[in-house]
């Protein structure tokens, strides 16, 4: 199985590269995992309705780029479903018994994913109503991916 990740915006933060990099060497014997950061846009202050389409946009066709035709995508939208770790483990089980073999998943920019990014994906998911910086959400996102492959084989990981 291949995951990728897409991710607008790069990580700067020390501890939060440290807890990917750590989340990413674990992962590496379950599956293939590609991470893939692409550029965010500057968002200028005050910015109009017509600016933010503009830059989210601009981010879509990047990201939209990065997507094969016969990847299973999930991106995470706030509007998205929310599932518990159990749920998400079966959830990306069941998606590979539909023959999906690569699982692409997408954060956005600050300003979130534009209509034609969701309408690419096949399930928009949600970590809650809370807003978080998409630098965060990486490192939660893939200790999550690696929890759903614990609850798999069965591990007390995620006791």
């Amino acid at each position: 199985m291949k995951i990728k990740m897409i991710t607008v915006g790069k990580l700067k933060e020390k501890y939060l590269k440290d807890g990917v990099a750590e989340y990413q060497k674990r992962l590496g014997r379950f599956c293939k995992l590609e991470m893939i950061e692409l550029p965010d846009e500057k968002t200028p202050d005050k910015a109009s309705e017509a600016e933010n389409q503009v830059i989210m946009d601009k981010e879509a066709s990047r990201i939209l780029g990065k997507i094969a035709e016969r990847e299973f995508v999930i991106a995470l939208a706030i509007e998205g479903q929310q599932f518990p770790s159990e749920k998400f483990s079966q959830i990306l089980e069941e998606t590979t018994v539909k023959g999906y073999s690569d699982i692409t998943f997408i954060i956005g920019g600050s300003l979130g994913l534009s209509l034609e990014v969701k309408k690419r994906a096949n399930l928009l998911m949600s970590f809650g109503k809370l807003t978080l910086p998409h630098q965060l959400m990486k490192l939660v996102l893939i200790e999550q991916i690696y929890r759903a492959f614990m609850i798999r084989q069965g591990s007390p990981y995620h006791k």
